[in-house]
């Protein structure tokens, strides 16, 4: 199965996001960020693919400062 994340440099950011997200009935949960990515402790939001659309639309609309974008696993 493959995953999106939304990547966050703020830790609380994330965890409103996964809030939101799940209040929407869209299936996500936190995970740390790829050290790869070289953001130090930020968290991501793990999506499935299939939601990848709608929730990047929800996502986008809340305008999170911390956002940093988006990346497929």
């Amino acid at each position: 199965m493959t995953y999106c994340i939304a990547v966050f440099k703020s830790r609380s950011q994330a965890a409103d996001c996964k809030i939101l997200l799940t209040r929407a009935g869209v299936w996500c949960e936190l995970i740390e960020t790829p050290a790869r990515l070289g953001l130090g402790c930020g968290l991501s939001v793990k999506l499935m693919r299939r939601d990848y659309a709608r929730a990047k639309r929800m996502i986008d609309a809340r305008r999170y400062s911390a956002m940093y974008g988006y990346m497929q696993l």
